[in-house]
């Protein structure tokens, strides 16, 4: 098994856009001694989360936090996308976790831990009550589920940061705004994690870093707002989808696509590969065919692509349209999986 990085699932290009000038970032090598009282109001809710993904033999580890003590935890998409298998621990206790929902655009998703009860809830504040210099500390799971929470601590720089992030795995970007950006060295596996205030209260939840962050002082963080991903994860915990929110697992349709692979300005994505067994395959689609439309959408990016599937669920029957490796085009029907 391989180890793959939770910032997008994989690694990722961020650039950080803002109108604003951008302050540089305070020293932040140790956690002050009066974000300690803060800090233990709401490490016992904080949730590690380690996941396998089958097909490409990888692990990977982020961080949540829960949201009530029936075991329901909030944490990024990114944590758990792809995910064959998720196991869930909190203040020792591990439990297998199954995702409830997510909102793909926005980051954020919803897992219910399986058998759990009489968890320790995070404390939830407001966002909107944060200012400029304000101390936070994100905590997380980047030293692993095997070490200490991870406490990245410094202060806030700014708000309504825009980022834009690829993975190079799946091809998708996505375009994240009104984040919270905070001067602290967070890393790889704090995705999905508290930002907490100095009250000890769950202000943000840390979702990227910047590409050149160090890991150590000088480090620069991004946390989606408290009050925006709330919103969300009441959306999903509703049981009601919209157009960003799905309930459940992504829906499948078995195929692999690569940004590196597209072809520039042409509609379609080419099919890097065709899972085995897979609902696409059944349908007649290989390896290097362009995939050129679902159900009549054209899709021109894998980004399309997802956003398509994710409006469908397991047991939806789609129409294909794709153009095989010797320029013929086929239409066909595809049962979609989970």
């Amino acid at each position: 098994m391989r180890r793959i990085q939770s910032w997008w699932r994989t690694t990722i290009v961020i650039a950080v856009c803002s109108t604003l000038a951008v302050v540089a970032p305070a020293p932040a090598s140790a956690v002050p001694v009066d974000m300690t009282v803060a800090i233990g109001q709401v490490a016992p809710a904080v949730t590690r989360i380690d996941t396998t993904i089958n097909y490409q033999h990888a692990i990977g580890a982020g961080t949540g936090v829960v949201l009530d003590p029936g075991g329901a935890v909030l944490t990024n998409f990114h944590v758990v996308q792809g995910a064959d298998s998720i196991t869930a621990s909190v203040g020792g206790q591990s439990f297998p976790a199954d995702l409830v929902g997510y909102d793909r655009e926005h980051d954020i998703a919803v897992l219910q831990l399986r058998g759990a009860g009489g968890l320790p809830v995070g404390p939830i504040g407001d966002s909107s009550r944060l200012a400029e210099g304000d101390p936070v500390v994100a905590l997380g799971n980047a030293s692993g589920s095997d070490s200490p929470l991870t406490q990245e601590a410094g202060e806030v720089v700014g708000f309504g940061r825009t980022i834009s992030a690829k993975d190079e795995l799946t091809g998708t970007a996505n375009q994240m705004t009104g984040l919270i950006e905070f001067a602290a060295p967070v890393r790889a596996g704090d995705s999905g994690g508290p930002l907490v205030n100095g009250a000890g209260q769950v202000v943000g939840v840390t979702t990227a870093a910047t590409l050149n962050f160090r890991m150590g002082p000088g480090g620069k963080g991004f946390a989606i707002p408290i009050n925006d991903a709330m919103a969300v994860a009441g959306q999903i915990r509703s049981g009601a989808p919209n157009d960003s929110v799905h309930i459940g697992p992504p829906t499948l349709l078995g195929v692999g696509v690569s940004a590196r692979e597209q072809q520039q300005g042409l509609p379609g994505v080419i099919i890097h590969e065709v899972l085995r067994g897979g609902p696409a395959q059944q349908a007649g689609l290989l390896d290097g065919d362009v995939l050129v439309s679902i159900d009549g959408v054209q899709l021109n990016s894998a980004t399309s692509l997802t956003t398509v599937l994710d409006r469908h669920y397991p047991g939806d029957v789609v129409d294909l349209v794709w153009i095989d490796r010797g320029g013929q085009q086929h239409n066909g029907k595809a049962a979609l999986s989970s």
